[in-house]
């Protein structure tokens, strides 16, 4: 049994887990019972189909990234990404045309005498180089102009270039035909699901790790209100925002938790809040145990954007105390250990209530205890948490 990250699996295997993993969390009484297991006696969701429901409702998504579903968030990244890419390749088109004329007309300009009159004369004077212009061939130059292309994109291949993926990465034919599947109940897909994690969250924890882990407690001191206000409207107005040295680490810090913060559906979904709590008064492999399968039963986009949250907070917890240079110098820690991070993330991972909701920001101190040990247990296991043992 190799383990293998959770990540690599095809939707096919995923979906196969979380069925896997509820039973073994019922069977063994290792949690409370599980209300997204209840299947209605008239045409019940499945459990994979519950667990994705709660980020698909319908909402307001005129933002395209703060205060709505997850799922969404991430579509609208692919879209905007989508777009500059058509974008660039237009221009880049252009720029091939342009340049190919001009040289035409050079050529022309160099072989005649006549200069303008040029056009006047045969063909036939200068057989031996044709002299029309050589435009870009879109087919030819498809994977030249676009780069590489991921899974998530081949349902918008058509012909050859369909049928080539297809071979390669085992999809079924009626999979890539949408007019197939109208009517037809969707069959799960054998390919590696693409890594989806939102835009917003990724710049912001490399713009931490690249400028910020010094920085003495990040998280905690203060930010600039108007300019992670600015932040947060680009974003939303689906704007290519670049976060680099000119962008405050405490500003970066405050829009993270903010997106966290405001996500209508939790990192982690709300219906698995009780049984992520009931972990806290485990101990040693059975609290592991446990934890594991309970990530397991997220969907995809909350398990790799959990994932990606995870390893970023434990590198910032790798620099937390005071360190040495090569030269001897001292290097100064950020202070923000595990017990920290976990304090701070704790409630924007766990929620019970949505944001805006009746008693939202109210909580026990039994619960506030608890969700600090759960999620600092995420943070100092994460790589071996999201990993599966697998033939």
């Amino acid at each position: 049994m190799q383990p293998v990250s959770l990540h690599s699996l095809s939707e096919l295997e995923r979906a196969s887990l979380q069925e896997l993993a509820l039973y073994q969390l019922q069977e063994k009484l290792l949690v409370g019972d599980l209300s997204l297991a209840k299947v209605g006696p008239k045409g019940g969701k499945s459990i994979r189909q519950k667990l994705e429901s709660f980020s698909k409702e319908k909402k307001d998504c005129s933002p395209q990234t703060f205060g709505i579903p997850l799922c969404q968030v991430i579509a609208n990244d692919r879209a905007n990404r989508q777009l500059q890419e058509t974008v660039k390749s237009s221009r880049r088109f252009c720029v091939e045309v342009e340049e190919t004329v001009t040289n035409f007309r050079a050529q022309m300009q160099k072989r005649s005498p006549l200069g303008r009159g040029c056009l006047l004369v045969p063909y036939e004077v200068f057989p031996e180089e044709p002299l029309s212009p050589d435009f870009p061939d879109h087919n030819s130059s498809w994977s030249q102009r676009r780069g590489a292309m991921s899974v998530d994109c081949i349902t918008e291949l058509s012909g050859n270039s369909s049928k080539l993926l297809e071979a390669l990465q085992l999809s079924h034919p009626h999979e890539l035909d949408p007019r197939r599947n109208l009517g037809k109940k969707k069959m799960l897909s054998l390919n590696p699901i693409s890594w989806q994690v939102p835009r917003i969250v990724d710049r912001c924890c490399k713009h931490i790790e690249t400028y910020g882990l010094q920085t003495v407690g990040i998280f905690r001191v203060g930010s600039s209100k108007k300019r992670v206000q600015q932040l947060r409207e680009e974003f939303d107005h689906g704007l290519d925002v670049f976060l680099d040295e000119h962008q405050s680490v405490h500003d970066v810090a405050a829009l993270l938790k903010e997106f966290l913060r405001d996500m209508p559906d939790s990192l982690i979904p709300r219906e698995l809040y009780t049984a992520f709590l009931s972990t806290a008064s485990m101990e040693g492999p059975q609290q592991l145990a446990v934890l594991q399968l309970l990530l397991f039963l997220l969907p995809p986009c909350h398990s790799d954007t959990l994932h990606r949250l995870l390893q970023f907070l434990s590198k910032v917890a790798r620099h937390a105390e005071n360190s040495w240079g090569p030269n001897g110098q001292e290097i100064p820690g950020n202070k923000m250990t595990v017990s920290n991070l976990a304090t701070i993330f704790g409630p924007n991972i766990l929620q019970k209530e949505r944001p805006g909701e009746k008693d939202a920001g109210a909580m026990n101190f039994e619960d506030s205890t608890a969700i600090i040990l759960v999620v600092q247990r995420l943070i100092e296991h994460y790589q071996t948490l999201f990993k599966v043992h697998r033939k």
